[in-house]
């Protein structure tokens, strides 16, 4: 892999999926070359959730054009590098968004294209700007944020 190339989508999916588990929940990596689903969530018995991981190495826009729009328990979580994915101290912005509430963010592209920007995320999207809790339901979240102990069972590896 050359100095300029990154595999963007993979750095978000695992970025994700590493807070998710740092939030104290059950997450998977999905497989598959055309999935609509990266990562499934377990937040509790018989409460699970989806979610689609869109990476941005950049600053401008997202692609959406295969997005299945208001699916229940499903979540779009974009990440973006803003131009600095290879320095590796910089954290990425993160915006979380419920699928039932992503069309009034979607920008129709003269050609056809579907894609949210960035820009309309910073300006109309702030209530979704890392907003972990909307996956994690608001038990995990707030316990992760109190500096609670993980629930019992969940303490593999540590």
């Amino acid at each position: 892999m050359s100095e300029k190339s990154y595999n963007t989508n993979l750095a978000s999916e695992f970025y994700v999926l590493s807070a998710l588990h740092r939030l104290g929940l059950d997450a998977v990596l999905t497989l598959g070359n055309k999935k609509s689903v990266d990562l499934a969530v377990v937040r509790a018995a018989g409460d699970s959730v989806t979610v689609d991981v869109k990476g941005l190495a950049g600053r401008t826009s997202w692609p959406v054009d295969n997005l299945k729009l208001s699916k229940s328990g499903h979540f779009l979580v974009f990440v973006c590098y803003s131009g600095k994915i290879g320095q590796i101290e910089t954290s990425p912005e993160i915006w979380i968004i419920p699928s039932a509430k992503l069309a009034p963010l979607i920008y129709h592209a003269p050609g056809g294209r579907k894609v949210v920007q960035r820009s309309t995320l910073l300006k109309n999207a702030r209530k979704f700007k890392d907003a972990w809790h909307l996956i994690a339901g608001n038990r995990q979240s707030q316990d992760a944020r109190a500096g609670k102990p993980r629930p019992a069972g969940r303490s593999k590896g540590e």
